[in-house]
């Protein structure tokens, strides 16, 4: 069985996990950011920046991620999930090096799914429906990424489930049924949220539809938003 942690890392193409991605895009963002910091940086790589493709390589939301990896996506859900608890309107963001900064077994992630299963896999799957919504992905498509996750150093179990992840249909329901507790339920919604810029009516139905399923209150699905706009403005 493959290390759903590891997973997780190359399909944000984060922390060097990839031959080709990780790195560069580390570099990349260096380069491209300037004084913005990572948050500024519009390249992604791994396999959530083929899926993708060039239409949405996100200015922002996309470098945070790849730069960042779960630390940052861990960590932006529950700094808003706190804001949340203690009814703040400011987003109160935090740099990368506060991010990271958080310990590993505090971030959502860090407890199993409802299953019992590795909540990371629930992150991977929320990301991968996120950048199915908008329907773009044809036959054609889908063979471009086939080949092009093919050629990325997957380990062959891992690379069977993100095949199986393409091909199967969305199920919201399965992912409102693995999450535990709010911050969890936070951080699956962060994850898909990071994965797009919802400009088409199809992500934004089906971000509307992911909190639902996830029973995310509003006002907490308000502190998630407002923590990505602190960060990729």
């Amino acid at each position: 069985m493959f290390d759903p942690k590891t997973l997780l890392a190359q399909v944000l193409g984060s922390q060097g996990t990839l031959a080709r991605g990780g790195q560069q895009v580390r570099g990349r963002l260096d380069q491209m950011s300037g004084s913005s910091g990572f948050a500024g940086g519009a390249a992604m790589g791994g396999v959530l920046g083929l899926l993708l493709g060039n239409k949405k390589m996100r200015k922002g939301a996309g470098g945070l991620l790849g730069y960042g990896g779960a630390a940052v996506v861990g960590a932006m859900a529950l700094q808003a999930y706190q804001n949340y608890q203690r009814n703040q309107t400011q987003a109160s963001p935090m740099d990368l090096q506060q991010m990271q900064a958080v310990p590993a077994q505090a971030l959502p992630h860090a407890q199993p799914a409802a299953d019992g299963g590795p909540f990371e896999l629930v992150l991977v799957q929320a990301m991968v429906a996120a950048a199915k919504a908008d329907g773009h992905m044809d036959a054609q498509e889908q063979q471009r990424v086939f080949g092009e996750v093919e050629r990325l150093q997957l380990e062959p179990d891992a690379k069977a489930y993100v095949f199986d992840l393409l091909t199967k249909p969305v199920d919201l329901d399965a992912l409102g049924r693995a999450v535990v507790t709010q911050e969890q339920a936070a951080e699956v919604y962060l994850a898909a949220r990071l994965a797009i810029d919802p400009d088409q009516a199809a992500e934004r139905v089906f971000l509307d539809a992911l909190a639902a399923r996830l029973r995310l209150p509003t006002e907490l699905r308000t502190q998630l938003e407002a923590q990505i706009t602190a960060q990729t403005v």
